[in-house]
């Protein structure tokens, strides 16, 4: 999602992508890559059952009940005094939200398999509560997305919804799903090294991308064209002014020095 909304915003709305935002493009691959490959497994959940009695669980309803509260305190009150003026406000919303999608994504999941299993999933009130959780999530995302987009740059709300939306849905793997606590010292140090990676992509893609970067001219951004000021003292101005041909009217042309 970062290159390629960095990418086709260039293409297609002319906005700049310079040299450093092509190499944050290239980190934020790198580092997905990275996590991809020391993420953890799901932990086996094949029933509602099973689904439910995760949902149930004190850890997850006292982190839902967090999220849910920071939410009402981001819709109600923060977002119409600083929204139009703070690109996180508006991203933060969906990226909560998008917590209780990915949870209602992974129950229906569970509950379409059981669907085409023959099982009576339809008759289980936990399908329909997701169905209603993943509607009521996915409309206030994009509708917050929406207003982000029309205000802010399209190359600058992707990568940091991205960075947002990935904090948020990995802490709520780890409390719903326990997915990191078969992981080895490696893995988590890579999972880490990773994400944070694709922070120090998204920094490069949008801290510099107002300056014209190329490899073009790198070596004249890079090069100092001014040349380091000469310090001079009083005895040779003296001299450089009096043996002057051309004086200007305004300047003396006779110095007198007192010690």
């Amino acid at each position: 999602s970062v290159p390629c909304s960095a990418i086709l915003s260039s293409y297609l709305l002319g906005e700049r992508l310079n040299l450093l935002g092509k190499l944050g493009c290239l980190l934020s691959l790198v580092g997905s890559t990275v996590m991809v490959i020391h993420a953890p497994e799901d932990e086996e959940v094949t029933t509602l059952e099973e689904m439910t009695s995760k949902l149930k669980e004190p850890g997850f309803l006292a982190y839902a009940a967090i999220l849910l509260a920071l939410c009402f305190l981001l819709i109600f009150y923060l977002a119409p005094r600083y929204g139009q003026s703070n690109i996180l406000v508006y991203l933060t919303i969906c990226s909560v939200i998008g917590a209780f999608s990915v949870s209602s994504v992974k129950g229906l999941g569970i509950a379409i398999k059981g669907f085409f299993a023959g099982q009576p999933v339809l008759q289980h009130p936990l399908t329909w509560i997701l169905v209603i959780t993943l509607v009521a999530s996915i409309t206030t995302q994009i509708n917050y997305l929406n207003k982000s987009l029309d205000i802010f740059n399209t190359s600058l709300v992707f990568p940091i919804y991205y960075v947002l939306f990935t904090t948020i849905v990995i802490t709520t793997s780890i409390i719903l799903f326990k997915e990191w606590v078969t992981m080895t010292v490696v893995d988590i140090i890579g999972t880490v090294c990773g994400f944070l990676t694709i922070i120090l992509g998204v920094f490069l893609l949008h801290a510099f991308k107002d300056m014209d970067v190329s490899l073009g001219n790198l070596p004249q951004v890079l090069q100092n064209e001014q040349p380091a000021p000469v310090t001079r003292d009083d005895k040779n101005i003296l001299i450089e002014v009096d043996n002057s041909s051309i004086a200007p009217e305004d300047k003396p042309k006779v110095f007198m020095l007192c010690t």
